[in-house]
């Protein structure tokens, strides 16, 4: 498998993280690798092949130190303890303070973050679509994650939609307008095309993040709809998931 590490410093030892690309799986067709070869598709709910869902699952399997704690993600806001999941709960956030417990986020073109406190006592990821961003679930994962004992929190933002290819209505940006009327400056205009605009994700979830109380924020830039790396629903429609998990040792 070729996997994403990622770009964070001054992480503790004991956190292990990681998001999953295209290629190294067996899945074919729309989920495949982009080149012909097999690709690493992780989600069970794209109507890809379940027989080779289980099998990338079981390959991204043999490098964790349990299975992750996979979850039905609904663009909501629930957060759920990696260490009691059973049967693919709805959220859309997912924390661990357990040495071995798995939390993971599917993704292909929403935003998935990363999260750790710098002592290494508890780790988090969140499912940050627009609609999670705008409802709040960052604020919501953090909260989950102070309210587990953690301290200073670091976040890493993975790969998504890029600001040149997130087109988005009116009601986007007032859902974001409605909560910080500053995070206007996130959205461009674009010429002759009244009320559709370029969205960045990336800078929205700093905003978010930033009034969490987070200011220690690292990746950011990779655009899933421009790198063939990446599965992406906005640019293939019928594709695969990604994933991205972080996990304490």
């Amino acid at each position: 498998m070729e996997l994403l590490i990622p770009d964070w410093t001054d992480i503790p030892a004991n956190v292990g993280a990681l998001s999953t690309l295209r290629s190294g799986g067996v899945s074919r067709g729309a989920y495949d690798d982009g080149h012909g070869g097999g690709g690493l598709n992780l989600g069970v709910h794209v109507q890809d092949d379940l027989t080779h869902v289980q099998r990338n699952r079981a390959l991204l399997r043999s490098i964790l130190p349990a299975e992750p704690a996979w979850l039905t993600q609904v663009h909501g806001v629930n957060v759920a303890d990696a260490a009691q999941v059973r049967g693919a709960p709805d959220a859309d956030a997912c924390i661990a303070t357990e040495a071995g417990a798995v939390c993971v986020m599917m993704t292909a073109d929403c935003l998935p973050v990363l999260l750790c406190d710098a002592s290494g006592s508890v780790v988090g990821a969140a499912h940050a679509g627009w609609r999670g961003l705008a409802g709040g679930v960052l604020e919501k994962t953090v909260a989950a994650m102070r309210g587990r004992g953690a301290g200073e929190i670091i976040a890493w933002l993975g790969p998504a939609i890029g600001p040149q290819q997130f087109e988005v209505g009116q009601d986007v940006l007032e859902a974001f307008a409605a909560h910080d009327v500053a995070s206007r400056s996130a959205f461009a205009a674009i010429a002759g095309r009244e009320g559709k605009y370029l969205a960045d994700i990336y800078q929205l979830a700093r905003r978010r993040l930033a009034q969490a109380g987070v200011s220690r924020v690292a990746g950011g830039g990779l655009c899933t709809v421009s790198d063939s790396r990446f599965y992406s629903y906005r640019r293939d429609k019928q594709t695969g998931r990604m994933a991205s998990l972080i996990w304490l040792r």
